[in-house]
This record gives C-alpha cells, structure tokens and sequence, in this order.
C-alpha cells in the first residue's frame, strides 16, 4: 500500500513540475509556476526521506 502512495506522490511531483514551467513562461502567473515547483521538490524530498529510513 506504501509503495502506491509513493508512486502517486511521485507522478504528482512531476506534474507540478510540468504545469509549473508552463506557469513560469508566463510573467503574469511566474509566482505560482515557482510555487508549484517548490511544491514539487518538497514532496519528492518527502517521499525520499520516507523511502530511506
């Protein structure tokens, strides 16, 4: 069951990501593209630290 979690944490990682860089190519949306990058690197963190102990 964790590792279902995991990887649905980890597909939405990189959709952040994705929808992040097309948010940041507009300058009036740049803020949240960032966000949601950051947000993104957050929960990749996450899931590693959890995956490692």
């Amino acid at each position: 069951m964790l590792e279902m979690i995991y990887a649905v944490a980890m597909i939405a990682a990189a959709i952040l990501v994705y929808f992040g860089v097309r948010l940041c190519r507009r300058p009036n949306t740049r803020l949240k593209g960032v966000l949601m990058i950051v947000m993104a690197a957050v929960l990749v963190g996450n899931v590693l630290i959890a995956t490692t102990l």
